[in-house]
């Protein structure tokens, strides 16, 4: 049996790729290793499943830092604003909650999965899961089909692949994608953990002094070697047994392992404004205010009021204050210098957890190669990707899941208009 099109995965645009090459027209085979489909999906947005983000496109893009300028022919033809209405349209109502993050009114991530899959099935998509592929088959720079490890060959006039990358590999994706890519020619492009938690070789952090402790709305920066800002985020962060973790650290990830790299370095430093919307004068205000009040307070105490117990032992130590002194007994050159470490709160950091480990799998295939207005391959005629197998990577937050279903919308109608196969 032969189709117009084969999509190779069945995630977030593994599935969007099948309902929009059924909706023009194709005749449709999913293939999917694993014995069920949209398994990343399912446990995707804490297993609610942040399906997109209501943000301006501009903005979208500038939240996907891995190469999301790329994104922008997509965008033109299917955006963030179409994935809203394309599920509302499948009956999933959705609501907007903090940074723009659209997630299904049911907090269940499973009804988006059932709901993608009854659509492709409704539109008479054909679905062959516990079906590992062995290779895409290719001749004459034509996409011909694909052999499963069964040895079965099933042809075809396109072949979408949209198995992912590398990270969270028991949903199934295990990067197996990059040598059928390698096949027809192309590049991949160096593999890296984004959005993955950060490791520290800290007395604080190997001692587990701060572990579970959360911080709230801080600021965490990355600094260069050369004491240059990096990058900074702002938001929500915590402690953990191997070092930091939670939104803002991992936003910070990927600018850690770029900059480790560029200097040849074995670790940089970050740092943590626990304060970043008030100055220093304000928090010497602050501090005074507190202190003229409780003059005979011990400070560990009086700190309290302001910062998380289990963080003050260390905070003091850091300017060799000692805990059981009162308030009235510390020079004021010894605020200041207690102000400027809550602005500026250093860890030096060593590097991330490991790939396996990441949500997001940063490098891919190499966006030169492939056509932005229709994710066909420039190497080989009847090839498609989407998804995160493509150098593209943003932030958590709705945003690789956007760009999951835009190039996995753009894939699918670009392969369904392929000329058939002959």
């Amino acid at each position: 049996m032969s189709y117009d099109v084969i999509v190779i995965g069945g995630g977030p645009a593994g599935l969007m790729a099948c309902i929009s090459a059924s909706e023009n027209g194709a005749k449709v085979l999913l293939v999917d290793k694993g014995n069920k489909l949209g398994r990343k999906l399912a446990i995707s947005g804490g297993g609610r499943c942040n399906v997109t983000n209501a943000h301006e496109v501009d903005e979208i893009i500038k939240n996907i830092p891995g190469n999301g300028r790329f994104l922008y022919s997509a965008f033109s033809n299917f955006n963030n604003q179409d994935i809203i209405q394309f599920f509302e349209k499948l009956g999933i109502e959705l609501k907007e909650e903090d940074r723009g993050r659209m997630f299904p009114v049911s907090d269940k991530a499973i009804t988006v999965v059932r709901t993608l899959i009854n659509a492709a099935e409704n539109l008479g998509v054909h679905m062959k899961t516990n079906s590992p592929v062995k290779r895409v088959l290719y001749a004459d720079q034509q996409t011909k089909g694909i052999e499963l490890q069964t040895g079965e060959k099933i042809k075809c006039k396109s072949v979408i692949i949209a198995v992912g990358g590398k990270s969270v590999p028991h949903t199934g994706s295990t990067g197996d994608g990059y040598v059928w890519a390698e096949d027809a020619g192309h590049t991949i492009t160096e593999l890296y953990p984004t959005e993955v938690p950060i490791t520290s070789n800290e007395p604080f952090i190997q001692k587990k002094e701060l572990q579970g402790l959360s911080l709230r709305n801080i600021e965490l920066t990355v600094w260069s070697p050369k004491n240059k800002k990096v990058i900074t985020h702002e938001g929500d962060m915590i402690f953990t047994h191997f070092g930091i973790s939670g939104p803002a650290a991992l936003r910070c990830s990927q600018f850690v392992i770029k900059t480790m790299k560029k200097f040849d370095v074995t670790q940089i430093q970050m740092s943590i404004d626990l304060f970043p919307e008030q100055s220093e004068e304000q928090l010497l205000k602050q501090i005074r205010n507190l202190g003229e009040n409780e003059p005979k307070k011990q400070i560990k105490n009086l700190l309290k009021k302001m910062l998380p117990e289990r963080i003050i032992p260390i905070l003091l130590k850091l300017v060799n204050l000692k805990e059981d002194m009162i308030f009235n007994s510390v020079a004021n050159s010894k605020w200041l210098e207690l102000i400027s470490i809550l602005k500026k709160f250093s860890i030096y950091v060593k590097g991330t957890r490991s790939i396996e480990e990441a949500f997001v799998t940063g490098g891919g295939v190499h966006l030169k190669e492939v056509n932005p207005g229709t994710m066909e391959s420039k190497l080989m005629n009847g090839l498609f990707f989407c998804g995160e197998i493509l150098d593209i990577h943003g932030y958590t937050g709705g945003y690789n899941i956007t760009a999951a279903f835009v190039t996995g919308h753009t894939a699918g109608i670009n392969a369904a208009q392929k000329e058939p196969y002959i």
